[in-house]
C-alpha cells in the first residue's frame, strides 16, 4: 500500500480523538530540526475548538479491542492500514520540512499485546528524536495495560501523553468498551502522575535529568455516547484535575460511526452543544474556583443548553448579587458573569488608586452587556437599568445564543429564539472557551 493511501486511512481514524493540544513546554531546538517553545509552535482551531496545528495520526488503525463507539474497533469493517515507524518518523520530518506541521500526535490501536504497541510507539519517538533530531512538540498516547517501564520511555520521548478515559463511568465502559475498566485507565493515568512529580525534583538535583511529559498529561471524554448526566462528568474531570494533576481534560461530541443498540443511531447529529458547554463549565472548574456541586446537584443533573453555566449559577444564587465592584474580593468577582480572569485583576488593580464608576470599568475594557445586572459602583446601578426577572433572563439567553448564523460553522439554519435544541455558541462563546474569560 502507498504511503499516501496509509496516510489518507490513518488520519482518518485519527480525527475522533480530540485530546491533542500543542502548548505547555519549552523545548529548545538549538542542535536539531524545530523546536516546542510557545513561539514556535503554530496553532490553529477548527471552528468547534481542536487544535488542527499537529500531523495526527494512527500507527495502525488494527485493534484487538472492540470497543462499539470507536470506529477502529475490532468488528468494525474499515479499511486497514499501519505504518512503520520508520515510515512515521520520515512522514514527520517531510511534513515538518515543508512547513506543514510544527508537530506530531501520534497514537495507534493495539496491536499483538499493549507492550508491544507501546515499544513501536518508542521506536518511532527514538527515530525522530535519535536519528532525525527532531525537537519539535510530540503528544504520544500512552496504551493502556502497557508495562509502567515502557510508559517512563515514551514520557522521555514525549512532550505530552496522554490516556484517554472516553466514558466516565465503569458502568458504561463495562457496556460499551468489555476490553477496558476504569481501573486499567486510571493505573497509568496515576504512574504517569507520580513520574512528573518525581521528575521535577530530579530536575533541581541534576540539570542533565532527562525531562519527562514536561507539558503533562490529558485525557479525553466522550459526550453523548453513554447516558451519562454531565454532573458525573464534570465529578470526574474535578477529581482527575486534582488527584493527577492534568493538564487538560477534552471532551469530544460522539459522532455515531455504526449501528449499534447501545448507541445513537447513525445520522444522530453530534452534541455539539452540550460539548460547548461543558469546555465552559470545565474553564469554571480550573481557573474560577468553582466546584462540579455548585454548578450542577442532584436536581439538575445537566448543563442548561440555554445559558452559559456561569450565568445559571448566578441567576439560581440571587443571594450573593449585585457585588459591590469596589469592595468583592477577587474571588467573588470571578463568579460575575462577563467578568474573567484578566478584567477581575484589572479592577483589583484600579480599585488601589481610585474608587470605580462605570465608566472607569469601561475604560479598563470591561465588557458590561452581562455583568451589569450582577454588579453596583459604590451601591449604584447603572442609570437606565430597569431589572426585571423576565428582561434579564430574556437579554442574558439572547447573549448565550447566536443572532448571527452565518458567524457559525455549525449549521446554516435560522435559529429560534426559543429553542433549546437549535441554541448554538456564538463566535465570542468559541472565543471564550480559548481564553477562559467567562
Amino acid at each position: 500500500m502507498e504511503i499516501s493511501e496509509k496516510l489518507k486511512i490513518l488520519a482518518a481514524s485519527a480525527k475522533y480523538d480530540a485530546a491533542c493540544t500543542s502548548s505547555g513546554v519549552d523545548r529548545s531546538g538549538e542542535g536539531g530540526l524545530g523546536n516546542a517553545s510557545s513561539c514556535g509552535i503554530c496553532h490553529s482551531f477548527a471552528g468547534d475548538g481542536r487544535c488542527i496545528s499537529l500531523l495526527k495520526i494512527l500507527m495502525t488503525n488494527y485493534c484487538l479491542f472492540d470497543c462499539k463507539y470507536c470506529v477502529n474497533r475490532r468488528s468494525n469493517d474499515v479499511p486497514r492500514a499501519r505504518f512503520t515507524p520508520e515510515e512515521i518518523a520520515e512522514l514527520t520530518i517531510s511534513f515538518y520540512k515543508r512547513n506543514y506541521i510544527e508537530g506530531l500526535f501520534l497514537s495507534s490501536g493495539i496491536i499483538q499485546s499493549p507492550d508491544y504497541t507501546c515499544e513501536q510507539l518508542i521506536e518511532t519517538l527514538s527515530l525522530l528524536r535519535n536519528k532525525f533530531g527532531f525537537r519539535g512538540y510530540i503528544h504520544a498516547k500512552a496504551i493502556p495495560g502497557a508495562d509502567p517501564e515502557l510508559i517512563n520511555r515514551l514520557g522521555v520521548l514525549a512532550d505530552r501523553i496522554s490516556v484517554n478515559i472516553e466514558l466516565p463511568s465503569q458502568k458504561s465502559l463495562a457496556e460499551l468498551a468489555p476490553d477496558k475498566s476504569k481501573n486499567s485507565i486510571l493505573l497509568p493515568m496515576g504512574h504517569i502522575s507520580g513520574k512528573i512529580k518525581e521528575n521535577k525534583y530530579e530536575l533541581v538535583k541534576y540539570k542533565s535529568a532527562p525531562k519527562f511529559a514536561p507539558a503533562g498529561q490529558s485525557t479525553q471524554m466522550i459526550v453523548g455516547a453513554a447516558p451519562d448526566s454531565d454532573l458525573q462528568i464534570l465529578r470526574l474531570s474535578e477529581a482527575m484535575y486534582k488527584k493527577y494533576s492534568l493538564k487538560r481534560v477534552f471532551y469530544s461530541a460522539y459522532v455515531p460511526v455504526g449501528d449499534q443498540k447501545l448507541l445513537p443511531p447513525k445520522g444522530t447529529k453530534p452534541p455539539l452543544l452540550r460539548e460547548h458547554r461543558l469546555y465552559q463549565a470545565d474553564w469554571l472548574l480550573r481557573f474560577y474556583g468553582f466546584r462540579a456541586e455548585e454548578l450542577l446537584d442532584e436536581q439538575h443533573h445537566d448543563l442548561d443548553p440555554m445559558l452559559d453555566p456561569k450565568c445559571s449559577w448566578a441567576l439560581h444564587h440571587p443571594e450573593y448579587f449585585p457585588v459591590e465592584i469596589n469592595s468583592a474580593e477577587y474571588e467573588m468577582l470571578l463568579r460575575v458573569p462577563g467578568i474573567g480572569v484578566r478584567s477581575a485583576q484589572r479592577i483589583v488593580r484600579a480599585r488601589r488608586q481610585t474608587r470605580l464608576d462605570y465608566n472607569d470599568l469601561k475604560k479598563l475594557g470591561i465588557v458590561l452587556k452581562r455583568a451589569v445586572y450582577f454588579i453596583i459602583c459604590s451601591g449604584k446601578r447603572i442609570d437606565g437599568l430597569i431589572i426585571t426577572e423576565e428582561g434579564m433572563l430574556r437579554r442574558l439567553i439572547s447573549e448565550s445564543i447566536a443572532d448571527d448564523v452565518e458567524k457559525n460553522s455549525f449549521s446554516d439554519m435560522q435559529i429560534s429564539f426559543f429553542n433549546a435544541e437549535n441554541a448554538l455558541p456564538t463566535m465570542e462563546d468559541r472565543v471564550k472557551c480559548l481564553t477562559g474569560e467567562m
